[in-house]
Order: C-alpha cells, then structure tokens, then sequence
C-alpha cells in the first residue's frame, strides 16, 4: 500500500472521550484530517449508521474480510467483538490527498504506530480515574452491569499501555483536552 499522508492516532480505553476529541479535530478544516472508519462486529447503537460511524459487519464477513487479508489492523476487544481498520479506507483517504485520524483501541493504534512509525503520531486519552470512567460509561445508556464491569478492566489493561505512545492527554477538563490536543496535532502535521 503506498504512504502518501500521516497519521493521527488517537486511542484510549473505552469512555476517556477519544471519540469526542476525535470529532473536535475532523471538525477543524485546516488540519485536513479525514476519518478512518473501523470495522466492527459488535452491534450498532442508537444513534450511529453503518458506513459513518463503522462498517458494521457480521462476524463472518469480518474473518473473511481478515482472512483475505484486507485490514490493515484487527483486534478481538472483546470476546467475539472485532475492530479492524481495512485497507480500502487507508487507500480512500490518501487517495483524496488527506490526512487520516484513526479512533481505534489501544492495541490497534500501537499497530498502526508500528506499520506507519515515520509518519504516525499516536496519543493516548486517558481519564483521570475509575470513577469518571464509569460515569461517562453508565451515562451512554448502552451498558449492562456485566459489561461496564468488562470494560473497566480492559480499561485499566489498556492504561498500563500508555507510556508506549507519543503522547498522554488526561481527558479531565475537555476544553483544555482539546486545546493541548489540537497544538499537539497541528504542530506535528505542520512539520516535515
């Protein structure tokens, strides 16, 4: 696959806000950030449709998909629970001359950082504690006791991954997130 953009990875564990950080960069035209759109199994909630929020896929179109070789990145984050980043939205973005920001899980973003090093930037999101986190989580509406109590622990899994990123933002104010996001970002795509 030819390279003809960077990379923006913004990762996190599932509640620090990484997706509403992310839409605050896409929102700002000058950085020229196109939106990677994941792949996923899991089921799609109130409120999103498929081929802009994910492409929600079953779960056997997705291991075809991966056996086929067509994602550049694929994680199980939870059990029979599948993200991936396919090839044909890397080569959708380069190919309109764009950036590309990827909101994805801790594991795929430090794969993206591997297969891309010299023109990914990674930033991990992280919030200031357990209690906010469950919060933000129990605020969507979208989780059962049991998997509240599955996500706090990946989260906690996942925290112990952050130091491997360029960056750590706590997601404790989100004006000042943004902010200290938003130089942090146009800095590094402004530099050659």
């Amino acid at each position: 696959m030819k390279k003809t953009g960077k990379c923006v990875v913004i990762s996190g564990p599932s509640g620090s806000g990484k997706t509403t950080l992310s839409n605050y960069l896409i929102s700002i035209s000058k950085l020229n950030l196109n939106f990677s759109i994941s792949a996923t199994t899991r089921e799609c909630r109130k409120g999103e449709s498929d081929g802009k929020n994910y492409y929600f896929l079953s779960l056997n179109d997705f291991k075809t998909k991966a056996k086929n070789n067509e994602f550049l990145e694929t994680e199980e984050v939870y059990p029979n629970v599948f993200y991936g980043t396919l090839k044909s939205e890397i080569e959708r973005i380069w190919g309109i001359g764009n950036n590309i920001l990827f909101d994805v899980d801790v594991y795929g973003g430090l794969n993206i950082k591997k297969i891309y090093s010299e023109s990914t930037i990674s930033i991990f999101i992280d919030s200031p504690n357990k209690m906010t986190l469950n919060e933000r989580l129990k605020s969507r509406g979208s989780e059962s006791e049991s998997s509240l109590k599955v996500r706090l622990k990946k989260a906690e899994i996942e925290s112990q991954k952050s130091t491997q990123f360029d960056y750590i933002i706590m997601n404790k104010n989100l004006e000042e997130a943004k902010k200290r996001l938003y130089d942090i970002v146009f800095e590094f795509l402004n530099n050659e």
